[in-house]
């Protein structure tokens, strides 16, 4: 990444460079309990009620704050030993249609995207997952425990987004250090950017070979908790 973005800042890019994912494994990041209960779909209403619990749909049972606590410390035990951390990414040159449209490794014509990387010289495009064992631990729990099952989804969601704000960091502060600027990644799905693109995506970063990520007939990762994402550099 670095010589990628010394050449981008010394504007030595060609555009004819051998694109070459780079292949990441992360130890366990620090855990988020608060974003666990929010990517588990609860309001902060919820997280600070106090008293007996109520039903609710989503969960069958909204607890006490003591009781979630106790039941998210069950979760985070339950789920331990299912989680690896890997990411692989590719740095590219970035260029222009005649219509201003930016031209990546991948067919696409979102005007959401052309507007995110506005200014930029440069993209990283990155997959991540933390593999398929929280999917099969969600599978176990979410008919027979639903609020265990929740709480795991919420869990998996925590685990790869923190995975890819790890990245992330990494990124701004090695743009920071050359006098860039890292652009809020974008992923396939967001605004007009189709998830249809994903194959393509894939393909380019090896995801299949490296991380073991696949797509069904609907365009869909498995493993589940897997994030693709594009990160513009200014």
């Amino acid at each position: 990444m670095k010589e990628f973005l010394e050449r981008l800042k010394a504007g030595s890019l060609t555009g004819n460079e051998k694109i070459i994912p780079i292949y990441n494994e992360y130890d366990k990041p620090e855990l988020n309990r608060s974003e666990i209960l929010r990517y588990a779909g609860f309001p902060a209403a919820v997280l600070r009620a106090q008293g007996k619990g109520k039903k609710d749909d989503s969960f069958c049972e909204v607890p006490t704050d003591e009781e979630l606590a106790r039941r998210l410390d069950e979760v985070i035990e339950l789920a331990k030993g299912q989680f690896i951390y890997r990411l692989s990414y590719v740095c590219a040159k970035l260029g222009r249609d005649d219509e201003g449209y930016p031209v990546l490794p991948f067919e696409q014509h979102s005007d959401d995207l052309k507007k995110n990387l506005e200014n930029c010289e440069g993209v990283i495009i990155l997959a991540a997952t933390v593999g398929a064992g929280i999917d099969r631990l969600i599978r176990r729990y979410e008919r027979t425990e639903p609020a265990t099952g929740l709480l795991l989804q919420g869990m998996g969601a925590e685990r790869v987004e923190t995975l890819v704000d790890t990245f992330n960091d990494e990124v701004n502060k090695a743009c920071e250090d050359m006098g860039l600027k890292a652009h809020p990644r974008y992923s396939p799905g967001y605004g007009d950017l189709p998830i249809t693109v994903q194959p393509d995506l894939l393909k380019l970063l090896e995801a299949e070979k490296r991380l073991g990520i696949t797509l069904n007939a609907s365009y869909m990762m498995s493993p589940s908790k897997s994030v693709t994402a594009i990160i513009g550099i200014g």
